[in-house]
């Protein structure tokens, strides 16, 4: 098929690009439409093949925005002609979209006739069909810059319909209003289940074994989520230390040196990512880290956490830890927008541990497109040479879609299992402790820990525990464990069970 708009552009050889998530072709349709990532187009509107002007007009009317290409494609516009087309249609939203876009690129004027503008401001990125951030005005284009970053760093997010679904619960408004309802001890208790939780399973994604200090580390971590702390090198270089516990992979500022991402497999074949290099890395971390600072505040915490979060992922600022930090950067955005109240965190990395193969799967959806502009070379033993043959707009610019719609399901199963669950099992372990501390006595031990074996087997003690505690426990203790399991689990509501 005869592609068209920005998956023909992205074909040029002076362009280099990943194929976009939704792709324009020509198809036997007497009109416009749509198909799941496809757009149909008669041929009567497609572009001349050759025709770059036509193509990102289409794509400007069609697409919506693509800055990874339209980066490259606009500077292969000539002034001229840009000039002639503006001079003849001054009214026009998009060529003075591309009009701006095309001085910002390529750090030339186009000498217009009309000197000033008096239109209305036209947004860059439709709000209808994204997630859109704080408003920049161009006066001299009269184009409103609407995007989630800068001109330098930006990431798109759609709205596409699990996203719109997703945001539309309120998950965050929900938790805040949960553990408020919560008793003090209760509340405290859930907040020290989540944060090991999170902690254990953050560990986990990465196939790291966990210990007490290790854990302790990254707790100390994720407690400065909620301490406002203003994110720099400086800053996530110490959290990085505290994070890390080997003394040879500290890092003292980001990286000065290439890293990849890989497989037990040597060679190339073991690549599965590469971050960009260090000089770019650098550059890219100064925009990530002034859109955590200062986020935009119509902006939905969980995409502006997500964005945040993956971007730094992608980034990879440290030879190690980045995905430590990530999962704390998530946190650090809810809890600046307001979003994380109550010293809570969400044990996502939970969900993302049980949910791993949608895990790799949003991280693909930007990891994949990038090897393909990477030259690797096996130099020997272990040593690897890379050379990228790509454009910074590849590592700029990047569709944020499929990463926010997961940590979106993420945050749910997070809040509506896990967290609800964990109130509930708290709530029953009381109950069933106070039951049998009312009516026997036994050590506070013993029973605390024949509490939770009768919990964790749904009620049944077995004769191996209850053979384990016979000389310490009567034995009646044992079947009046089981019943309290029994009433407790039967009661149709819980002090953990407010209505929504």
């Amino acid at each position: 098929m005869t592609a068209v708009g920005y998956a023909r552009l992205a074909q040029h050889t002076e362009i280099k690009a990943r194929r976009p998530a939704i792709v324009a072709e020509v198809r036997p349709v007497s009109r416009l439409d749509t198909a799941p990532g496809i757009i149909m187009v008669p041929s009567r509107m497609a572009p001349d093949k050759d025709d770059v002007y036509g193509h990102i007009m289409f794509a400007l009317k069609h697409e919506g925005i693509n800055l990874q290409i339209l980066s490259q494609a606009l500077p292969l516009v000539p002034e001229s002609l840009l000039r002639e087309e503006f001079d003849n249609s001054p009214n026009s939203q998009y060529l003075r979209r591309a009009c701006f876009l095309w001085e910002h690129f390529t750090g030339e004027t186009i000498h217009r006739r009309q000197q000033k503008l008096t239109q209305n401001y036209t947004r860059l990125f439709n709000p209808k069909l994204y997630f859109t951030g704080s408003e920049r005005r161009d006066e001299r284009w009269r184009v409103t810059f609407n995007g989630i970053g800068s001109m330098a760093y930006c990431a798109t997010v759609r709205r596409t319909p699990l996203l719109e679904a997703q945001l539309a619960k309120d998950l965050l408004r929900k938790a805040a209003k949960f553990t408020e309802s919560l008793p003090r001890d209760i509340l405290n208790r859930t907040l020290s289940w989540a944060y090991l939780s999170e902690t254990q399973d953050s560990f986990a994604i990465e196939k790291e074994a966990v210990n007490a200090d290790k854990s302790r580390r990254f707790v100390e971590v994720l407690k400065q989520a909620h301490e406002g702390i203003v994110i720099n090198e400086d800053s996530l270089t110490d959290l990085q230390n505290i994070a890390i516990d080997n003394p040879f992979i500290k890092a003292t500022s980001y990286r000065n040196e290439q890293n990849y991402l890989g497989t037990a497999q040597t060679g190339p074949l073991g690549v599965t990512y590469i971050p960009p290099d260090h000089v770019l890395a650098r550059e890219l971390m100064d925009e990530l880290c002034n859109l955590a600072n200062d986020p935009p505040e119509d902006v939905d915490p969980i995409i502006l956490g997500a964005v945040v979060s993956f971007g730094f992922v992608f980034i990879h600022p440290f030879m190690d830890g980045n995905g430590r930090l990530s999962r704390f950067l998530f946190h650090q955005l809810l809890c600046k927008t307001g979003g994380l109240v109550n010293g809570l965190v969400l044990p996502v990395s939970t969900v993302m541990h049980q949910n791993e193969s949608d895990y790799l799967d949003a991280l693909k959806s930007f990891s994949e497109g990038t090897a393909q502009f990477w030259n690797i070379e096996w130099m020997g033993d272990v040593e690897l040479d890379f050379d990228f043959r790509g454009h910074s707009a590849i590592y700029r610019y990047w569709d944020a879609t499929q990463c926010c719609e997961f940590m979106a399901l993420c945050a749910e199963t997070a809040i509506e299992k896990h967290l609800k669950e964990e109130t509930v099992f708290l709530n029953r372990y009381d109950q069933i402790y106070r039951t049998i501390n009312e009516r026997f006595d036994v050590v506070s031990k013993d029973l605390g820990n024949l509490v939770m074996m009768c919990m964790q087997h749904h009620g049944r003690l077995s004769n191996h525990r209850r053979k384990q505690y016979q000389y310490r426990v009567p034995e009646e203790v044992f079947d009046a464990l089981e019943k309290a399991y029994r009433d407790v689990i039967d009661e149709v509501t819980t002090v953990a069970d407010p209505a929504p």
